[in-house]
């Protein structure tokens, strides 16, 4: 019975160390050395602070760094990461800052500074995305946006945004604010970086929002928008009649979900827009069948024509033609 309890215990030991071999602050800690290496860590926020407080910043973001990453069960390591994420947030890291602020957030979720980490972040990818959104759109530059980030990173930091506090308004603001930047992109042409060249990566993103957070302030907008895209398609060169029937669906499906959203309007504006673009193209078709000797094949789209319409000068010219072709 010794024995196996020996055995036991040793293969115990084994699960442990293999569990714990990735860090060796973690196996010092769980030797038995918490107290001691927690006492380090507290000496070196000690200088951390000293160095915050005598305006020596690159030192203090330092020392910080070091107490978080060295000794994280140190009673003030969240403390220290949590600084450490503003001064370089105050130094216009913002790539560096969020990522501090990420780090704390993962760690220290039952700190009483989670709620201001996590408010503190989502301010910062928002406000870095939002001048890229203004860029986008406008084509202008706009003043004080900061380049160190692109709009790559502005995506990954409002998905780490979104994900952090899933199901929430700041969720699914950011995830709005994915689907401006994409679509802002896709607009821009080549003044801008082009991550969404065809507009796809908007659509998806707005769809990702209309279908995960439905109830939210920001879907009704999103599923709008992913019409609005798919005409931007259209509109690009792309007119084969699955984008118009797509865009066509997409409002649709928008004025079903959101009766009475302030939009409405203009989508039905839109989607009439979108019929008359179909009555066009068919005309075109026509015409280039007729025009090309080939009347039967010209026939089938002027009838297509005059199906889809009860009135105006493309009805107009298809039941003209039809006439003088003998119908």
């Amino acid at each position: 019975m010794t024995k196996r309890i020996s055995m036991g215990l040793a293969i115990f030991a084994g699960v442990v160390i293999s569990v714990s071999c990735g860090n060796d602050e973690e196996l010092i800690q769980l030797a038995g050395n918490t107290g001691a290496t927690s006492a380090e860590g507290e000496a070196l926020y000690q200088k951390a602070m000293a160095s915050d407080q005598a305006g020596k910043r690159s030192k203090a973001i330092d020392q910080y760094e070091k107490v978080a990453d060295r000794y994280p069960f140190a009673p003030s390591a969240a403390m220290a990461r949590f600084r450490q994420a503003e001064l370089l947030e105050e130094e216009g890291e913002v790539i560096d800052s969020f990522d501090a602020y990420q780090q704390f957030l993962q760690k220290y979720r039952g700190s009483g500074l989670y709620s201001k980490a996590l408010a503190k972040q989502a301010q910062m990818a928002q406000s870095a995305a939002d001048g890229k959104v203004k860029e986008g759109f406008s084509g202008l530059s706009v003043i004080g946006l900061n380049r160190k980030v692109s709009v790559h990173q502005s995506v990954e930091m409002l998905g780490k945004v979104r994900d952090n506090a899933p199901r929430s308004e700041t969720s699914a603001r950011a995830q709005f604010t994915i689907g401006e930047l994409y679509q802002a992109d896709f607009q821009s042409g080549k003044k801008f970086s082009k991550e969404d060249r065809d507009g796809s990566k908007a659509i998806a993103a707005y769809r990702k929002l209309a279908r995960d957070q439905p109830e939210s302030k920001y879907a009704a907008e999103a599923l709008f928008r992913v019409g609005v895209v798919l005409m931007e398609q259209a509109d690009r060169g792309n007119r084969n009649q699955a984008t118009l029937d797509l865009a066509d669906e997409a409002f649709r499906d928008y004025l079903i979900q959101y009766p009475g959203h302030a939009k409405n309007p203009e989508a039905r504006r839109l989607m009439a827009s979108l019929k008359s673009k179909d009555l066009a193209r068919s005309l075109q078709i026509a015409e280039f069948y007729d025009s090309s000797g080939q009347t039967e094949s010209a026939k089938i789209y002027y009838r297509e024509v005059l199906k889809n319409s009860a009135s105006g000068s493309a009805h107009d010219k298809a039941k003209a033609r039809l006439k003088e072709l003998g119908e």
